[in-house]
């Protein structure tokens, strides 16, 4: 288990990222800068593209405007030893809603695209899938650090330096899918270490976490797991909306399904609760995936 020191260092890790610069603002694109933070493979982590990402298009929002959806490419892999730039362009701004556009560079090319679409807090109909019931409570399941034995040193490193705290229901896939093939599962995450209060970095850090795990419904629904020999896995696209207010420092529940893959491709889809059963966010992401011939 990582100590509260190393939690909160990880956590200041996150909000770090989350802190853009501003290079050059212009009247129809803003320009900002972003870190990126260490990872063991080398490659960016794709959750910290998004939250930046949203980050630097809220920066150009009029008060009060708030993001409720987006859909981004990852275009290429990332340089996690490399610092990024996010270009924004401002499509357009309605009587309630805007629209952005924002990219992530790299060596002057770039490695990821988002439009986002934000919105004035408006009342209205409401209503909302329920969570799942008979969901063991986070305390009673072991952290995904405690169940890691075995697994190679690099994923143990990123485990113990990332700045959630995961619990997986039925088990993580680190080395066995175990016996059922179903597609779908459950997660339990926080942040490791209590976070600021601003409603932005929550919904960017939301971001950040709902890349964690969501591809792990297709793995399971054919036996598969991390460390299957060969197996190669990469993100083609992740949309997410946003529905109700959450903290990222409090449990919340991320319901996982995936309801199809073929051509080398597979689809999984996310549903993000409060623990009070309040639906925060929904997530899509389609992925690349091969698996050696047996």
């Amino acid at each position: 288990m990582a100590s509260d020191e190393d939690a909160r260092r990880s956590v200041d890790m996150l909000l770090g990222i989350l802190d853009l610069g501003s290079t050059d603002a212009r009247t129809t694109e803003d320009i900002f800068t972003g870190a990126s933070h260490p990872m063991p493979t080398g490659r960016i982590y794709g959750g910290q593209v998004l939250g930046q990402s949203i980050i630097a298009a809220e920066r150009t929002m009029p008060e009060g405007r708030v993001p409720h959806s987006m859909h981004g490419y990852f275009l290429r892999a990332g340089d996690a030893s490399q610092g990024l730039t996010f270009a924004v362009d401002r499509i357009h701004d309605g009587r309630s809603f805007s629209t952005r556009r924002s990219q992530a560079y790299q060596n002057g090319v770039p490695i990821f695209s988002m439009i986002a679409s934000f919105q004035d807090e408006n009342p209205g109909i409401e209503h909302a899938e329920p969570m799942p019931a008979d969901i063991p409570d986070p305390e009673t399941l072991r952290t995904d650090e405690e169940l890691s034995a075995g697994i190679h040193p690099l994923s143990r490193r990123m485990l113990t330096e990332r700045p959630v705290d995961m619990r997986h229901v039925e088990g993580p896939l680190f080395l066995d899918a175990g016996p059922e093939r179903i597609a779908q599962q459950a997660v339990w995450m926080r942040l490791r270490a209590p976070f600021p209060d601003d409603p932005a970095l929550h919904r960017a850090a939301l971001a950040y976490l709902s890349d964690m795990s969501i591809q792990e419904s297709i793995l399971r629904a054919h036996g598969l797991s991390w460390s299957t020999p060969g197996l190669k896995v990469a993100s083609l696209d992740h949309a997410m909306w946003w529905h109700r207010p959450g903290r990222v420092d409090e449990w919340l529940l991320y319901v996982q399904d995936s309801p199809n893959a073929r051509g080398g491709r597979g689809l999984a889809r996310g549903r993000i609760y409060t623990r009070e059963g309040a639906l925060v966010a929904s997530v899509a992401q389609e992925i690349t995936i091969r698996v050696p011939e047996a």
